[in-house]
């Protein structure tokens, strides 16, 4: 389900006062793909509920370049919400879910593999917020950016 910043920091708060987990992850999910399913369906066993902050299309553009994203962000978070280990979706304007992240406060938050705590962009945020971090391996050959070359093949 799409919900602004604020409705998802009230969900949050109030889910647990009574309890329950959150898990968050972010990303652009320009072109969904299964590498995308199984890193979603992983981040959701972490906790209750998974909200999923997706860059917005001017953030896709400005971290991917000119030609991103080949979907608009309702488009993409439609498509998120449509999965069954997706709870929420919320869009951020920002180039680094830092600052959504903090205001969130989840239990969790999952990154790829290819980052370390050392690495991670929103280490201090995490580190402040007590955020336990799970970094999850990626599915070998499974890009948007491989999608891409793919169809530019054809």
């Amino acid at each position: 389900m799409l919900v602004t910043k604020e409705n998802i920091i009230d969900i949050v708060k109030k889910g647990q006062e009574k309890g329950k987990t959150f898990v968050v992850t972010n990303g652009c999910f320009d072109i969904l793909h299964v590498g995308h399913v199984r890193y979603l369906q992983k981040t959701k066993e972490f906790a209750d509920s998974l909200i999923v902050m997706l860059n917005s299309d001017a953030s896709v553009k400005a971290i991917k370049g000119e030609s991103r994203p080949i979907n608009n962000e309702l488009d993409r978070a439609e498509i998120l919400s449509a999965l069954s280990c997706v709870d929420y979706v919320v869009i951020f304007n920002e180039n680094s879910p830092a600052k959504l992240l903090e205001d969130i406060k989840p239990n969790v938050y999952t990154k790829g593999a290819d980052y370390t705590l050392e690495t991670l962009p929103e280490r201090d945020v995490v580190i402040k917020n007590n955020i336990k971090v799970e970094f999850i391996d990626f599915v070998d050959g499974k890009s948007t950016t491989n999608v891409i070359k793919k169809i530019n093949k054809n």
